[in-house]
């Protein structure tokens, strides 16, 4: 039976990350933990074998996503069926502000109501059809190759549950780093978990100083609280 290969790989860390706000399909590059990261993942992944390297076209994941295509020397496919959940009105605020402004919505989203999804946003149910969707897609279209997803937590979140066999609304109970390895197969039948949040290529070594992690886009970032999203 053909099967394909997947290293399906978190972007490196963001300041939106490090601040705790949510991003969604928010533009935010990565800061500089985040560029050493996908540097680090880059060197580690130099010598693995991967045939087409995929990637969310958000710049997070794209720039994660060239460490690892530059060893190869592949290029990089942007496909937008790899983005992060759409939060809507609740992109750009932290947990504890989403808590404050909208109490009910909050306590709908914490408690991963499958039909929820902020105004403007995704239910999770959307997210996760369009997420395996689109990485179902890509792994029947290699069969027999090895492919590299670069995308965000939430997708990432999506494809450990399709390959464990575990809903949606069940409760998060494993890690997931950012610019964390995860490996999977996928066949006709449907997707397979094989390793889960490899962050060896960090062992026994320091992060650089960061840039301001307040400032993930060179300019200040407006104070959100009391005002519209």
């Amino acid at each position: 039976m053909q099967l394909t290969r997947i290293l399906a790989i978190r972007h490196g860390e963001t300041a939106w990350n490090v601040d705790g706000r949510i991003q969604g399909h928010t533009d935010i590059p990565l800061n500089d933990k985040g560029r050493w990261q996908a540097g680090r993942l880059g060197a580690a992944l130099a010598h693995e074998q991967i045939d087409l390297v995929f990637a969310s076209d958000l710049q997070r994941a794209l720039e994660t996503a060239q460490a690892v295509a530059r060893p190869h020397g592949l290029p990089v496919q942007a496909d937008a069926g790899l983005r992060e959940r759409s939060f809507g009105l609740f992109e750009g605020w932290t947990f504890a502000e989403i808590e404050a402004r909208w109490p009910e919505q909050s306590l709908r989203w914490r408690q991963r109501d499958p039909e929820y999804g902020p105004e403007g946003g995704e239910n999770l149910r959307q997210l996760s059809a369009r997420c395996v969707g689109a990485v179902t897609r890509l792994a029947e279209a290699h069969l027999g190759r090895s492919i590299a997803i670069v995308a965000h937590g939430g997708v990432m979140d999506c494809l450990y549950r399709a390959a464990a066999r575990i809903d949606l609304q069940a409760p998060r109970s494993w890690q997931l780093g950012n610019a964390s390895i995860n490996r999977l197969l996928y066949t006709p039948e449907g997707f397979t978990l094989v390793g889960w949040n490899d962050t060896h290529h960090f062992d026994g070594v320091e992060a650089p100083a960061l840039d301001d992690p307040g400032n993930a886009t060179g300019q200040a970032i407006p104070d959100r609280v009391g005002h519209a999203a």
